[in-house]
């Protein structure tokens, strides 16, 4: 009797096609979820227990047939529960806080309307990739700044104004005295009004190089009733006006910058006695090898390849840090702008951050 065994490049080829076919099970499922949280699906199956198809489309007053076949799209994904029996399903309280509450620590719906811009740029990027070239946020599909607004609300609410800028050193008794913050590549604004509502004896300016961020934020200050302390100016991050900033805060925006040891050492230069600096970036190990072991790794490579790395190749000085730099070129970066005194803080409440409080 002859035993027939499997090539092993067989093997690899089959674990290489689960592998890829995955992806695109997940790349495919994304607009479906986008679609469930532009008509209200996810909320409207929050906290309702089990529902059938007909439930939900009376529920959203939309079309039955689109409902149920988006159900099951849903639910083969992962994302909602399935009871074969009664044909029902049910989105849980987990799921709930990840896909249908903005406000909430663990909320990700907001990243998922950003893919459309990723796509809508590519051509762009492709071309850099021969040129070398690059391309500033404010280039980028309008859903890009959308996104990156909404998403970052959640962590910026329960981590940067909870928790982060709290666990600087002697920082939280001067702004609730009333400090003055210069927020650096602030975008749309949003770290900026959380600030401002969180202190509001403290007046902060946010800088911005894009005059179509600064106008957006300028409106969104104004919307949220803090115009009166929260202001924003159109700005390079090398050269803000200003002095005497009792805090300086680059939040997520470093690594876009195309000279962010210029950046750092003006952000030195314009600190009051005693101020800091502080940098919020995303997490990445200093070796290359130990993100394979990250969760974060795989998002923010792409993210750093598509947008991150652009942004700083169209800027004077193309340094090209990447948002994937990690603590120790992070600390290099600072050192060599004049802050050598830095720490790492807030840890345990900032999962898929590196935070970091810096100092002449």
């Amino acid at each position: 009797m002859t035993t027939v065994e499997t090539a092993p490049e067989t093997d690899l080829i089959e674990q290489a096609v689960g592998t890829v076919f995955g992806d695109l099970g997940a790349a495919c499922t994304a607009p479906l979820v986008v679609l469930g949280d532009r008509l209200g699906l996810f909320r409207a199956l929050a906290g309702a227990g089990p529902l059938g198809p007909a439930d939900l489309a009376a529920r959203t007053g939309l079309a039955e047939r689109y409902v149920r076949e988006w159900l099951r799209g849903v639910a083969v994904a992962g994302y909602l529960d399935y009871d074969a029996a009664t044909d029902r399903f049910t989105l849980t309280d987990a799921y709930a806080a990840v896909l249908a509450d903005d406000e909430g620590p663990a909320a990700l719906i907001g990243v998922f309307p950003g893919f459309a811009a990723l796509w809508a740029d590519l051509d762009r990027i492709e071309d850099f990739f021969r040129s070398g070239g690059g391309m500033g946020w404010g280039d980028h599909h309008p859903a890009l700044g959308a996104a990156q607004d909404r998403f970052t609300r959640p962590a910026y609410v329960h981590g940067l104004v909870a928790e982060w800028i709290p666990a600087v050193d002697g920082i939280a008794p001067r702004l609730e005295a009333g400090a003055r913050v210069a927020d650096l590549g602030c975008g749309w604004g949003q770290s900026s009004i959380l600030i401002g509502q969180r202190w509001p004896n403290t007046r902060v300016t946010g800088f911005d190089a894009d005059d179509a961020a600064v106008a957006h934020a300028r409106s969104a200050a104004a919307e949220a009733g803090v115009d009166d302390r929260v202001s924003f100016e159109v700005a390079d991050a090398a050269g803000y006006p200003g002095e005497g900033y009792d805090l300086v805060t680059f939040t997520d925006s470093l690594h876009d910058m195309g000279d962010p040891v210029a950046a750092a050492a003006h952000a030195r230069t314009t600190l009051a006695d005693h101020g800091a600096v502080l940098v919020v970036e995303p997490l990445a190990a200093d070796r290359f090898a130990d993100d394979f072991a990250n969760p974060y790794a795989r998002i923010g490579y792409a993210i750093s390849t598509l947008v991150c790395t652009p942004s700083s190749l169209a800027q004077p000085g193309a340094a090209a840090l990447g948002a994937m730099a990690g603590e120790a070129r992070l600390r290099e970066v600072l050192a060599a702008a004049g802050l050598t005194r830095v720490r790492r803080i807030a840890q345990d409440s900032a999962p898929v951050n590196i935070v970091l409080e810096a100092r002449p």
